[in-house]
């Protein structure tokens, strides 16, 4: 039977603390600058919120741009990580997309505040990090295009042009960030549902889309 070192938990656990405050310094400054604003929003301000010192936050962050940076890459990066994982499942390319559209929508929906503030505040990003973010979706919107594509040449989807479909496909369920209301008429299952059901009639060989 396998022996772990003395050393290994400790170092993970290190890594954990870490990232469990990483994580809720992203929480509180997501929450000032969804509700305040990036330009009202200070690091004195954030941590106030989390009743630590700045330097606290320099520890993890060294200004507020990375922050900023941080929120706005969270979805593109945990929507890549769906999208990869359910190309890569058995099936069809009906099934895979399906896969791909409820994975994404719940992504998006966990992660509303952190999306909206990117939509928002995009503009005040460094040009090195929204580029960083822009090559993310642009890879996301390829590889959707392709698998579009390839449901085009089985003759499960019905689209002229698969990568501009793509777009179209991604925008449907980055809108959701900016409507859905947690507690409103719509539970987010319900949302999940109607995204997929309104992409699959889009990609539908009854509708000849043409992108």
């Amino acid at each position: 039977m396998p022996t772990r070192t003395s050393g290994q938990r400790p170092v993970q656990l290190k890594e954990e603390i870490a990232a469990f405050k990483r994580r809720r310094i992203l929480e509180e400054a997501s929450h000032l600058f969804s509700t305040e604003g990036y330009d009202t929003t200070t690091l004195d301000k954030v941590a106030d919120r989390l009743n630590v010192s700045k330097p606290f936050i320099y520890t993890y962050y060294k200004n507020k741009g990375e922050l900023l940076f941080e929120i706005c890459q969270t979805g593109i990066k945990l929507s890549l990580v769906a999208l990869e994982q359910s190309l890569a499942v058995e099936g069809t390319a009906t099934d895979k997309l399906k896969a791909v559209v409820e994975r994404v929508a719940r992504i998006i929906i966990e992660n509303q505040r952190y999306i909206s503030i990117y939509l928002r505040e995009e503009k005040r990003l460094d040009p090195d990090d929204a580029r960083s973010i822009r090559v993310m979706r642009h890879h996301f919107d390829e590889l959707l295009g392709d698998l579009l594509d390839k449901g085009c040449k089985s003759g499960e989807f019905g689209i002229q042009d698969p990568s501009r479909a793509a777009i179209w496909v991604s925008g449907l369920l980055t809108w959701i960030a900016l409507w859905y209301h947690e507690g409103g008429s719509w539970s987010a299952t319900e949302v999940v549902m109607d995204a997929l059901t309104m992409v699959m009639k889009m990609v539908s060989p009854g509708r000849a889309y043409r992108g």
